[in-house]
């Protein structure tokens, strides 16, 4: 399968890992459709990728509904006449501990809310749902070969104050080879299906941490380095041109390993 001519969308595509994905692609040929919530840094980023010769073209979308994510698609196919790259990349994070005690009195003092567990899994894996279907149907249709990208995490196996974001990752992580399975069963062989699993990653958040609790995390971390965005944009090519990768998740990491406080068993 070849990037040059080739059409892809990618959601949460405004900045971090979504953007590298975006220009890593429109750099390679393929004609663009970002994705993202950030009108404001969507329109931004459609800019930079067009001044560096890129074709792109952005659209306002929140993937937890299913109109935003159809008109994606479609503009993706009304714009540029195709759809073959679909990367599910639009995340949310809102950590905390299912149960607090505070130390003084031992009473339960806080709850992780249900509108925090909530909200994670309605776009973490909802809306990666919706933004595989809406694009699997559309590849199927017409017949256009083309490889369906969902975005997991190393912490898919779990970690301790992400119950909400842990859940939905571990759900995406199998479903390469669920949905590859059925597309098998029946007879749709032009759409592949991987996951990919990025560790600790050079993101905004991230790099703001606090220097001291960031050198926490890579002490666990075989390269003592957070992974870039354009590294894991990197697989995503590689993904795309290597045919026989399907029906897998794969984990891009820096060699994260875990402490023993770091991981459900």
């Amino acid at each position: 399968m070849k990037i040059a001519g080739s059409v892809a969308v990618v959601t949460g595509a405004a900045r971090n890992i979504g953007l590298a994905i975006a220009r890593s692609l429109a750099a390679a040929g393929a004609r663009v459709v970002l994705g993202d919530v950030l009108e404001q840094e969507l329109a931004e980023s459609v800019a930079a990728i067009q001044v560096a010769g890129g074709e792109a073209v952005g659209v306002p979308a929140d993937v937890r509904w299913d109109g935003d994510v159809a008109r994606l698609m479609d503009t993706a196919i009304e714009r540029f006449g195709g759809l073959n790259i679909v990367c599910a990349n639009a995340g949310i994070i809102r950590d905390g501990l299912v149960l607090s005690r505070d130390p003084a009195t031992g009473r339960i003092d806080r709850v992780l809310s249900t509108e925090d567990f909530r909200s994670v899994l309605d776009v973490n894996m909802t809306g990666t749902f919706i933004t595989l279907r809406e694009g699997a149907r559309r590849m199927a249709e017409r017949g256009w070969p083309g490889v369906l990208i969902a975005i997991s995490s190393i912490h898919n196996t779990g970690h301790p104050g992400q119950i909400n974001y842990s859940s939905a990752k571990a759900a995406v992580a199998l479903w390469p080879k669920i949905l590859a399975g059925e597309f098998h069963s029946c007879g749709i062989t032009n759409i592949r299906v991987v996951a990919l699993s990025p560790g600790y990653t050079a993101t905004d958040g991230l790099k703001r941490m606090d220097p001291a609790a960031l050198d926490g995390l890579l002490a666990n971390v075989h390269l003592r380095r957070l992974v870039e965005p354009e590294e894991l944009a990197s697989t995503i090519k590689h993904i795309v041109e290597n045919e026989a990768i399907d029906a897998t998740t794969i984990e891009v990491s820096a060699g994260a390993t875990y402490g023993p406080w770091q991981r459900a068993r």
